[in-house]
């Protein structure tokens, strides 16, 4: 009988040792490295990863019909695309590329709270009306489940019916019962509290001959295994609820993300309204695309964008610069805000939320060389209003002007939007999607756009009398405007040739 081998894994980017290190060699994580013991192989093996670990889910699984596993030349490969399956929700759908695709696998994380369960509630209920759906819970009881579906109106009534709740921590049995009922979706909430274990027999002594405990690195690789073999075989789609860590990274090894073919991220603050579905991999679709969501009494509902219009009667706000995001087939307007406050020579504060943090640090820098502000001694603060996360370069120059608006106490004249890209010359470079940018900010209010040189002739002629070009920071810089403050001086700290600019 062969050995069973021990190895062990990285929690953070699934790298495999043959030994424990106190650092991971790969990504360099202190103390990420969990015991992982391989099965032995041969006759006695009866729980590889890949295999089923219960004899009678085994025998399930021969009643699939299953193609030929022989190599076939590409051309002779089926081109028939499988059909989706849309669950019926607007924003949900936007981001999985039209719906879930038969056999696919999706792994779902968030912070505790933020409302996965929810939502996956919410799908399971718009899905079970053409189909069945099995939700798995292992963390909760089957009443906890039913008392959420009432809240969200989906206790009673037709798509009840083709709903089944399941309770249950053993993934032999969760499997049994997805391919006893032949659901089309199979959701379960958890993958971190689920285990399996290994040979037949009782659950308790199945649950004596797992490798680890609910959470271990081997149960994780183990289930998630196990759930792709069952999408891929029966064509159901399943769907898999992750943790999330204080990091905002999902728990568990990296190889989660790579069993899976689909990873979503849902984002938001608990204590706000709005919530941000977005896509992390996608081996269907695009990964631009993102869902908007606010938490109502009734569950999550969509966000329509659309009615979102910029308030061009607002007082002129120092610091807060509108700018036109785009996040995939949508354009959003964000709203960067920036504050500056007297810190300490050499060891300044940089804090960042909603925009990367190391291109903030670049944009300060280009700002003191290029355009004269003194920001050594200052602490900046940068945040996209409403919980929002913007990554792309077109922000640059919207939130260049909110550093350098809440630092001289200016802002633009209200109604302006402006984006581009900024160099670490200080030069603005363009930015993509110029139309879509620029016809969204007029239709929702703008009355002044701020482009990169040279993009205003991709717009359409009818808007160019509202635009003004850039080609360097400065030229922007000079955009900024004084504020007038009550029992309050004008500043005096403005670099040479920073005044308004009059078209």
């Amino acid at each position: 009988m062969a050995k069973a081998r021990t190895s062990f894994v990285c929690d953070e980017c699934g790298a495999t040792q043959t030994q424990w290190m106190g650092r991971c060699p790969e990504c360099n994580t202190w103390d990420s490295l969990a015991a992982f013991t391989e099965p032995a192989t041969g006759a006695s093996a009866d729980a590889s990863p890949g295999s089923v670990a219960n004899a009678a889910v085994e025998d399930l699984y021969k009643e699939v019909e299953q193609g030929p596993s022989q190599a076939c030349p590409l051309h002779e490969v089926d081109l028939t695309e499988l059909p989706r399956m849309p669950t019926g929700i607007e924003e949900v759908d936007r981001v999985l590329g039209g719906g879930f695709v038969p056999g696919g696998s999706i792994l779902l994380g968030g912070d505790p709270g933020i409302g996965k369960s929810t939502l996956l509630m919410q799908v399971a209920g718009a899905l079970s009306a053409s189909g069945g759906v099995l939700y798995a819970s292992s963390e909760e009881s089957a009443a906890q489940v039913r008392m959420r579906a009432d809240r969200l109106g989906l206790g009673d009534g037709p798509t009840a019916k083709g709903l089944y709740v399941l309770a249950e921590t053993d993934l032999t049995r969760v499997l049994k019962e997805a391919m006893r009922l032949k659901v089309r979706l199979l959701i379960l909430d958890s993958i971190q509290m689920a285990w399996i274990g290994s040979g037949a027999g009782s659950p308790q002594e199945r649950s004596r001959n797992a490798s680890g405990g609910s959470g271990a690195v081997a149960q994780l690789r183990r289930c998630a295994t196990e759930l792709s073999l069952l999408a891929k075989k029966t064509g159901m789609a399943v769907v898999l609820v992750g943790h999330v860590t204080k990091e905002g990274t999902l728990a568990g090894p990296k190889l989660l993300e790579h069993l899976v073919d689909v990873v979503l991220g849902f984002e938001g603050d608990q204590h706000h309204r709005h919530r941000i579905l977005r896509g992390i991999k996608n081996r269907f679709g695009s990964t631009q695309e993102i869902g908007l969501f606010q938490m109502t009494s009734d569950g999550l509902e969509p966000v329509n964008e659309q009615l979102v219009r910029l308030d061009t009667e607002a007082q002129p706000a120092p610091g807060a610069v509108i700018v036109p995001t785009l996040a995939g087939s949508r354009c959003l307007l964000a709203e960067i805000q920036a504050l500056t406050a007297t810190g300490f020579l050499g060891s300044a504060k940089r804090r960042a939320a909603g925009v990367d943090a190391a291109r903030l640090a670049m944009l300060i820098a280009v700002l003191e060389k290029h355009g004269g502000l003194r920001l050594a001694d200052q602490d900046v603060f940068v945040s996209v209003a409403g919980g929002l996360r913007v990554l792309e370069p077109g922000v640059d120059l919207a939130t260049a002007l909110a550093i350098a608006g809440a630092h001289y106490g200016r802002s633009l004249e209200p109604g302006t939007a402006i984006f581009g890209e900024v160099t670490l010359s200080g030069a603005v470079r363009p930015a993509a999607g110029v139309q879509q940018r620029v016809s969204e900010a007029l239709r929702r209010g703008a009355r002044r756009i701020i482009l990169p040189a040279g993009q205003a002739e991709e717009v359409e002629a009818s808007a160019r009398e509202r635009l003004f070009e850039v080609s360097r920071l400065v030229d922007a810089l000079n955009l900024l405007e004084p504020v007038a403050k009550p029992n309050a001086k004008p500043s005096t700290d403005a670099p040479d040739g920073l005044q308004a600019v009059t078209n």
